[in-house]
């Protein structure tokens, strides 16, 4: 069967799209509203995008009314943002932190989301999540109606028992980070792993 997302079946790209790439890691991005509470909401549209320089993007689209959601807002103002990263144990509060709130509700006071100050930036992280991204932004792209926020990552926070510290490496063995599979209430766990070596 055959889909044309350029035509009749346009209205179903995000549905279709976001059902087959997939598992996709999921950005939990804490951000500073105006008044300095903070915002937290997750992102599946999200990935890293290179080491020379370390880059990670991430795409919040739009409220129903084509206004920028609070995260995109933020980032374009401030030029700051943390992607914490999900294990299960946060999945469901993860979720939670999905609901629309006005501007300026925070998502970490309403649930009692526990925050840690970052090292180089003036958003914290959320102290539970088993990693954080601190990043600034690099670029914000608006392609149609996608909007593509590139940052740079400054600092990264790692759990103390998922890194191998004489190797400077993350414990796969440990580190199971939740993903997203598809559409609307879909995730796998990862800690079903196994290696395929590669030819040398």
């Amino acid at each position: 069967m055959q889909f044309d997302l350029c035509g009749a079946d346009a209205e179903r790209a995000y549905q279709l799209l976001a059902s087959l790439v997939c598992p996709r890691p999921i950005a939990w991005v804490t951000t500073l509203n105006e008044d300095g509470s903070v915002n937290a909401a997750p992102f599946s549209f999200f990935n890293v995008l290179g080491d020379d320089p370390p880059m990670v993007m991430f795409c919040p689209g739009n409220r129903e009314d084509g206004s920028p959601k609070d995260t995109a807002r933020n980032c374009q103002r401030s030029g700051e943002f943390v992607i914490n990263l999900v294990d299960e144990a946060l999945g469901q509060l993860m979720v939670h932190t999905s609901a629309s709130l006005p501007y300026a509700v925070s998502e970490t006071e309403k649930e009692g989301i526990a925050l840690s100050p970052g090292s180089t930036i003036a958003v914290p992280i959320i102290t539970n999540a088993p990693a954080a991204l601190e990043c600034v932004v690099h670029d914000i792209r608006e392609i149609g109606n996608n909007r593509l926020i590139i940052g740079l990552v400054h600092r990264i926070h790692v759990r103390d028992e998922l890194v191998d510290s004489a190797q400077k490496r993350i414990r796969t063995d440990l580190y199971h980070p939740v993903g997203r599979m598809a559409v609307p209430d879909w995730y796998c766990r990862t800690s079903d792993q196994y290696a395929i070596p590669r030819p040398r």
